[in-house]
């Protein structure tokens, strides 16, 4: 099978849509539908409805296995990379909630023992960090997220390491009625208004649905979200240690490294200076 035709196939089956894949492939909608119908004739089989968009069965079936095969020449490739890439390269990619002086003191240590180390730190939303370390673009991954007390993050790929556990609060304006309570639950807040910010803190990563956001802000500068919800623009969830809010009691703020299969020794040394106690 072509993996150009597998990455196709995944853009509609996660999209539910031709031209929502195309959009996001950079495709032209015939394009999407071209590739998809070659698949199709490959396998021999209908993969996929068109009115509506849905899977078959046969599709259902490929789908688990595309995302394993396709996660894996990832990684073949990012190996490769690593056997041509210059010594001395240490690229740290992160969420913009994973950062703390203790990554910035960590990355100092390293850089310290090496004055010739090209060093760069890349910032951006969960999927873009995983998929940056799953391609060997970085050699250390940071990324973070609520989930219930100890459980680990989900995230597409294994061998994460959790390297940091925080409380999570409810940021709320100072006149805010919630600010009388000490504890809330996320399920009681269906009705209030929320900041959707899919590269800080998104809604879609919380596990209650039916958070309505008021406003969108799609920047990754924390203090700016933190403006927002002090303006009364609306609430978001942050760590205790990045803003004053109303406790979570059933959500924990977490920090998980990824390693890149064949990073060099810096991204090794700094991976065990961040996951040590």
């Amino acid at each position: 099978m072509d993996t150009h035709l597998l990455r196709t196939f995944v853009a509609v089956a996660t999209t539910g849509s031709f031209s929502a894949a195309a959009e996001q492939l950079g495709f032209t909608q015939s394009a999407v539908s071209q590739q998809i119908a070659a698949l199709e004739t490959d396998l021999d089989t209908p993969l996929l409805t068109r009115r509506p968009v849905a899977l078959t069965p046969a599709g259902e079936r490929l789908r688990r296995h595309a995302a394993l095969l396709l996660t894996r020449l990832d990684m073949a490739r990012a190996d490769v990379t690593r056997a041509v890439a210059p010594p001395g390269r240490l690229i740290v990619g992160l969420t913009p909630l994973a950062w703390s002086r203790r990554v910035s003191r960590a990355l100092a240590t390293i850089r310290a023992g090496s004055a010739r180390l090209s060093s760069r730190v890349l910032v951006a939303d969960r999927e873009r960090i995983v998929a940056a370390a799953t391609t060997g673009e970085i050699d250390v991954a940071l990324v973070d997220g609520f989930t219930a007390p100890s459980d680990p993050l989900p995230l597409p790929v294994a061998g994460a390491v959790g390297v940091a556990e925080d409380a999570a609060v409810v940021a709320v304006p100072g006149d805010h009625p919630l600010t009388a309570r000490r504890t809330v639950e996320l399920a009681d807040l269906a009705e209030a208004y929320w900041i959707d910010a899919p590269v800080v803190s998104p809604l879609t990563s919380l596990p209650v649905d039916g958070l309505r956001a008021g406003l969108r802000y799609e920047g990754a500068d924390v203090a700016v979200l933190l403006g927002l919800v002090r303006a009364g623009h609306g609430l978001s969830v942050l760590p205790a240690s990045t803003a004053e809010g109303v406790a979570l009691p059933r959500l924990v703020h977490r920090v998980e490294l990824l390693l890149t299969p064949g990073a060099g020794e810096p991204a090794t040394r700094l991976s065990e200076l961040l996951a040590a106690p």
